[in-house]
C-alpha cells in the first residue's frame, strides 16, 4: 500500500476542524485526520508493505523547464536554491514535521527522494512491484498506473475517510473511455488547470477520449495530424498541429517516474512503535489521544 502523504494529510486537514488541538493550543488536526486514515486503511485491507510517499520537490525543475507553467499557481517564494516553497495553510504547515516525526516512531516506511514528487516515488515503487499494489490518493494523476493484470488499483478518498473509491480498469473504461494506460494520454491532451497543464486548447475530455479510441494513443493521435486521409476534423488537425511544441514535452512532464533512486528502506507493516519512548513524547506533546491509541492497537493486534 502506497499513500500519497500530501494529498492525504491535506485532505485530513480540510476534512478535521482546526478545533483539534495539542495542550498549547497548536492545531493538530491534519496529524490526527491522518492518524486515523492510515489506521482506518490498515483495518480494511490489511497491507503487508506501508509506504508514506513524500514530496521531497513537490515542483521539480526538470518539470518547470519543460512546461514553466506546471505548478507555478501554488508558488509562493521561488528558491534559487532548492525546491520553490509552495502555498501551504498556515497552520497546516508546522504539523507536517510532527507527522513526519510520528511516521517515523511508529516505523512506517517514509520515502521521498530529492528531485521527485511522491507521484514519482509511488510509480517507481508501483513498477517494481512483485504483487497486488493499492495507491492511496486523493490525485487523478496517479490513475495511469492502475493495471488489472498486475493487481494496481487507486483508492481514491471521496468522504473524510470512511469512503473510498476503487478504482481499476473497469472504472476508467467506464468514466473516461480509457484504462490506466491511456489515462496519462488523455490527462495531457484534456489538460489541468490545477497543475498549470494547458492541453490542448479546444480539446476538451471527451473529445480527447474519442481521439484516443479512434488512434490508440498519443503517438497514434501525432501520426493521424500528418496522415491527410486520418479522420481528423480540420480544427481538430489545426488545433492538434500548433500544439506540437507542448505535445512534444508534455508526456515527460504527465507521466510519473518509474526509474526513482528508491533508498534501501524497509516497507514492512510494523506491528510494534520502532520507538516507543519518542512516540509517547510525541503523543504527550501534541495530545494525540485516541488517534494514535486506535492506530497501535490496529498494528499490534
Amino acid at each position: 500500500m502506497l499513500l500519497d502523504t500530501a494529498s492525504l494529510y491535506f485532505r485530513a486537514y480540510f476534512g478535521v476542524p482546526d478545533s483539534v488541538k495539542a495542550p498549547d493550543g497548536t492545531p493538530v488536526n491534519a496529524v490526527r485526520g491522518l492518524l486515523d486514515f492510515i489506521d482506518r486503511l490498515v483495518k480494511d485491507h490489511r497491507p503487508e508493505h506501508l509506504v508514506a510517499c513524500m514530496d521531497a520537490d513537490w515542483r521539480p525543475h526538470w518539470r518547470v523547464e519543460l512546461i514553466p507553467s506546471y505548478k507555478a499557481h501554488r508558488v509562493a517564494e521561488e528558491r534559487p536554491a532548492g525546491p520553490d516553497a509552495e502555498e501551504v495553510p498556515d497552520t497546516l504547515s508546522p504539523q507536517v514535521p510532527v507527522i513526519e516525526a510520528v511516521l517515523d516512531a511508529l516505523g512506517i516506511a517514509r520515502v521521498g527522494v530529492a528531485g521527485y514528487e511522491a507521484d514519482d516515488v509511488i510509480g517507481t515503487y508501483t513498477a517494481r512491484a512483485t504483487g497486488p499494489v493499492d495507491i492511496v490518493t486523493g490525485d487523478r494523476d496517479l490513475y495511469q498506473l492502475v493495471d488489472d493484470a498486475r493487481g494496481v488499483r487507486v483508492l481514491y478518498p471521496v468522504k473524510g475517510v470512511g469512503t473510498l473509491n476503487l478504482v481499476d480498469e473497469a472504472a476508467l473504461r467506464e468514466k473516461y473511455g480509457v484504462d490506466g494506460a491511456g489515462y496519462a494520454d488523455l490527462a495531457l491532451l484534456r489538460g489541468d488547470p490545477s497543475d498549470g497543464l494547458p492541453g490542448v486548447p479546444g480539446i476538451g475530455e471527451k473529445t480527447a477520449a474519442k481521439l484516443l479510441a479512434e488512434f490508440g494513443d498519443l503517438a497514434g493521435i501525432q501520426a493521424a495530424v500528418d496522415d491527410p486521409k486520418a479522420r481528423l476534423t480540420p480544427t481538430q488537425r489545426k488545433r492538434l498541429t500548433e500544439a506540437g511544441p507542448y505535445l512534444a514535452v508534455a508526456p515527460k512532464v504527465v507521466r510519473v517516474a518509474a526509474d526513482v533512486p528508491l533508498p534501501d528502506t524497509g516497507t514492512a507493516l510494523p506491528h510494534g512503535p520502532r520507538d516507543a519512548a519518542a512516540l509517547d513524547a510525541l503523543a504527550a506533546r501534541w495530545g494525540l489521544g485516541g488517534s494514535l491509541q486506535r492506530l497501535l492497537t490496529t498494528l499490534t493486534a
